[in-house]
């Protein structure tokens, strides 16, 4: 494997991916030159082959109650998971009746999940969101009506309490670890149970094509699907990212994760990442909020990552901490081999943030990549394995995928095949088949383009949603994923995302959400203003000004001038579908619950609210 070397940059081991291509008329094929090696039949091989190797290695930690660290090691691990494993045996559960979980990470999720896979028992992870931050448990209910739990878990019962009474059936086991709620089981009862024989033959049973998770999208355009997940799928992803991240193969990788397990990112990819490798993870208490990234500075403060994930908004608040924390600064950089993002674009500011950070600690600057991928292909599907200096590059096909770049408005539609990508969604066969084409490839919803299409070694970029692009009434299209980048680029950091409008309309729209803490660092006057105060703050309002006639004085044409936006003054609704629970913005949705502000970007004359490019294109 190639030791990747840059002048300036700290050396990585990493894997050499290279492509081949053939067409079909205008059809473009792609797979990676280089065959997918061997993997495991499930997890739990993994689990205990690393119980055998290193029994008191650390697999996951957690801060307990006190705030100390919690340590499960791989022995720990491999043992209780069979007690767990011989409960959900006795409570009858299968396939069609699998555990869900519906808090957060924390060693006894783990445990469940471990414990689910050894009895060949699906679980399915719920976004805490639906049952903590939703007011009609709407989501939560089509969940559990989809995938008929059996058991249910939630590591601290009264937070859930108003939840699991909307959602429990008779023949519903529950489990709590604290706070238990009436009639549920502890979770100290799971592990004192005695493991009998049973649990060898269930896990004897278990192969490639035993379901091991549900894992729900986001409802981004509706309400969720259930995601069948694998054991190949998350067993060959695993390979994959190993034959990408190369280095994972010289040393076990330490890992200070916040990522939800209840997503693929968090829950696949980084817990997979994890006990695939030998590694350790520790759990993150934080998050990116301005509570939530004090937890996580004392997380790295205490622990050196030797690899760090994170979404765009992660970093930016990393950033400002690691800029005047001198602690954290040399300790997140001491072992760090490569950070990756995900989620969205990396502002460059923020990129540009992590290597100055990175050189003045080490000298040198670290590599940044991003992967590619969904809930559909478990997730890993694309990286780079070389250094990138822009955002947006998604590299190449990972070994033993395929890849089909059908014609489509224009763009090239993205199309997957390969051992990582889900059979289908649970109990939903009309969405199943209208997922796949008839040679079988998942149709993704997205677009590549060639970095170079002379020279398809160098990889694909991004290239926004097939759907989301549209016409003015002009018969202009706009590509909305370039123009809502521009956007968030220009407002930054005050804006968190933007919901372009224009579909058969004269101009594009854009209705702005507010980054509320970044807007109330602007003024000591607005700390601690409202949302509503904050879109209708004088001096927010004229510095947005300024910035939108920049913005329209560097578009070229109709195609990328934004003309008009409105500044929101609240956030966006999960009850409304406006948000998932990952904060993907719902383009459609935003503009159905917000109809009048759309209508007032196209009044004439425009409303003292709605703020007017006062640039021209430049020619």
């Amino acid at each position: 494997m190639p030791v990747v070397e840059r002048p300036g940059m700290k050396p990585v081991n990493m894997g050499r991916l290279s492509v081949e291509t053939r067409r079909d008329g205008d059809v473009i094929y792609l797979s990676a030159s280089d065959a997918l090696p061997p993997y495991a039949r499930s997890l739990i091989d993994r689990l205990d082959h690393w119980a055998d190797v290193a029994p008191d290695r650390t697999l996951f930690a957690d801060r307990g109650p006190d705030g100390a660290w919690r340590h499960l090691s791989y022995a720990q691990a491999s043992e209780q998971s069979r007690a767990i494993a011989q409960y959900f045996l006795d409570c009858g559960l299968s396939v069609d009746r699998p555990v869900a979980v519906l808090s957060g990470n924390s060693i006894e999720h783990a445990l469940v999940t471990l414990g689910a896979m050894r009895a060949g028992v699906p679980v399915a992870p719920v976004s805490p969101a639906y049952s903590l931050v939703s007011q009609d448990y709407a989501k939560l209910r089509h969940v559990f009506g989809l995938v008929t739990p059996g058991l249910v878990f939630a590591a601290e019962g009264k937070p859930f309490a108003a939840a699991l009474a909307a959602v429990m059936q008779p023949g519903m086991a529950l489990v709590n670890a604290r706070n238990a709620l009436p009639g549920a089981a502890s979770f100290d009862t799971l592990l004192a149970t005695t493991p009998t024989a049973a649990i060898d033959d269930a896990n004897r049973a278990v192969n490639g094509d035993t379901v091991a998770k549900f894992l729900f999208t986001s409802g981004s355009t509706g309400m969720p699907k259930a995601v069948v997940n694998t054991q190949r799928m998350i067993c060959a992803n695993q390979v994959m990212i190993a034959e990408a991240l190369a280095f994972l193969k010289d040393k076990p990788p330490v890992m200070v994760d916040w990522l939800p397990w209840n997503h693929t990112a968090g829950g696949n990819h980084n817990f997979g990442i994890a006990l695939y490798n030998g590694g350790t993870l520790y759990v993150d208490d934080g998050n990116p909020t301005p509570g939530g990234i004090a937890k996580t500075v004392r997380n790295l403060e205490e622990i050196a990552p030797t690899l760090y994930f994170n979404v765009p908004k992660g970093y930016e608040m990393l950033v400002d901490h690691l800029a005047r924390n001198d602690h954290l600064r040399k300790n997140f950089f001491s072992q760090v081999e490569l950070l990756q993002y995900a989620g969205a674009g990396l502002p460059q500011h923020v990129w540009t943030a992590l290597e100055e950070l990175a050189v003045e600690t080490t000298g040198k600057k670290v590599m940044i990549i991003t992967g590619y991928g969904s809930t559909e292909t478990a997730p890993f599907a694309l990286t780079t394995t070389w250094p990138v200096d822009r955002p947006g590059e998604v590299g190449l096909p990972a070994p033993g995928l395929e890849l089909k770049l059908v014609p489509n408005e224009g763009k090239l539609e993205l199309r997957l095949k390969g051992p990582n990508v889900t059979p289908g969604y649970w109990r939903q066969p009309d969405k199943t088949a209208e997922s796949f084409d008839d040679e079988g490839f998942y149709k993704i919803g997205d677009a590549l383009k060639f970095v170079d299409p002379d020279e398809p070694r160098r990889g694909l970029l991004f290239d926004g949603r097939v759907a989301e692009d549209f016409k003015l009434s002009t018969g202009t299209w706009v590509n909305m994923s370039t123009v809502r980048g521009s956007i968030i680029s220009a407002f930054a950091p005050y804006v968190r995302d933007a919901v372009l409008t224009g579909l058969d309309r004269g101009h594009i729209g854009a209705m702005l959400f507010l980054d509320a803490d970044a807007a109330r660092k602007m003024a000591p006057e607005l700390a601690q203003a409202s949302e509503a105060e904050l879109a209708a703050n004088p001096a927010l309002r004229a510095e947005f000004q300024g910035r939108l006639d920049a913005l329209a004085s560097t578009s070229t044409g109709s195609s990328n001038r934004v003309a008009r936006i409105v500044v929101l003054d609240r956030p966006p609704s999960i009850d409304l579908n406006e948000v998932t629970d990952k904060g993907s913005i719902n383009q459609r949705a935003v503009m159905a619950a917000r109809a009048e502000l759309v209508e007032d970007l196209y009044a004439e004359p425009s409303p003292p609210h709605v703020l007017v490019a006062r640039k021209e294109p430049t020619q």
